[in-house]
């Protein structure tokens, strides 16, 4: 006769902190806690084979689940990560309010048994250091921005303040700007590594106003693009509009969720796009006219973007205005 843990199937729950992890196997009703150490992360991992597993869930903790998490994918079990606020809020509609990392491994368990989230493929080892990079540049963009900012700000004439603060600013803006240079040719030299990867890259790319940044951005950050239908690539980047509806109320339809760091870079790519792509200048001109809001009309381009570039990673075909 098979015992209890071969005839049921397990959803597990992983409370993550810097130094430990809490997990519970539902409906097992198992409880235990490592130190959040690679050696015991492997030890782990051979004992969740033991099991069952249907789904293993954890929350996105700011990189401590990392270790955890790769350590899982590469030994084939079905680990997801998801967002800290769903979670939250699963546990507010089932009445949990306290808060330790028993309870939570404990919430995690059981939203991962009740709601079932969507098993995605973990990025390799290269996507993931080019995503690392692209934040890192980003970041370096931002700081030499607030550095311009202020150098902007700063009273002229110069002698009404010490020149050297003009000079320690101009100083680091080079700085930024050569580490800002190194980072890229690191990603430019990772993308031609990979086949695949330069393939996509030559394809996104071939659209007018569709930067480098852009095409990595999507690739490390929107794998499903080129997998899925129109109206769930747009959902999953947050450019579809949500009805908002009651009654005989009709209220107006705004964008929600999504992936907000595509979102962000694809917004800066379009502000160029509609300057010299004629397909998206002509839709965003028709809009305006038609009496829709500056914003709205990006937005709305947008959608008619990652649908065309979704488009074309499925067909693996080049940019054709006649795409749209």
């Amino acid at each position: 006769m098979m015992n209890q843990k071969e005839q049921i199937e397990v959803n597990v729950g992983v409370d993550v902190g810097k130094s430990q992890l809490d997990i519970q196997l539902h409906p097992l009703d198992l409880h235990f806690s490592i130190a959040n150490h690679q050696d015991d992360i492997l030890k782990l991992v051979r004992i969740l084979k033991g099991y069952p597993v249907k789904r293993i869930v954890t929350e996105a903790t700011g990189r401590h689940e990392h270790a955890f998490v790769f350590a899982c994918d590469q030994a084939g079990l079905p680990v997801v990560v998801v967002d800290p606020i769903k979670v939250r809020r699963f546990a507010q509609a089932i009445g949990v309010l306290a808060k330790t990392d028993k309870i939570d491994a404990s919430v995690i368990a059981l939203f991962a048994a009740k709601l079932e989230p969507d098993i995605k493929p973990i990025p390799g080892k290269q996507a993931r250091l080019i995503k690392d990079l692209l934040v890192r540049r980003s970041q370096l963009l931002e700081m030499a921005t607030m550095e311009k900012n202020r150098l902007h700000i700063l009273p002229k004439p110069l002698h009404i303040l010490p020149k050297p603060l003009h000079s320690s600013i101009k100083s680091l803006l080079k700085q930024l700007q050569k580490q800002i240079e190194k980072i890229t040719c690191q990603v430019d030299e990772l993308i031609c590594q990979s086949k695949a990867w330069r393939m996509k890259v030559e394809i996104l790319t071939s659209v007018p106003g569709v930067g480098k940044v852009l095409a990595y951005t999507l690739l490390t950050e929107l794998p499903e693009l080129g997998e899925l239908n129109r109206k769930e690539i747009a959902a999953l980047v947050g450019v579809a509009p949500m009805n908002k509806e009651s009654g005989s109320y009709t209220g107006k339809r705004r964008i929600r969720g999504g992936r907000h760091r595509v979102r962000t870079v694809m917004f800066m790519a379009m502000m160029s796009a509609i300057q010299c792509n004629p397909l998206f200048k002509g839709y965003y001109e028709r809009l305006k006219a038609a009496g829709k809001l500056p914003k709205v009309a990006l937005i709305a381009c947008l959608r008619k973007l990652i649908v065309i570039l979704n488009t074309m990673l499925k067909n693996e075909e080049k940019w054709r205005e006649n795409l749209a």
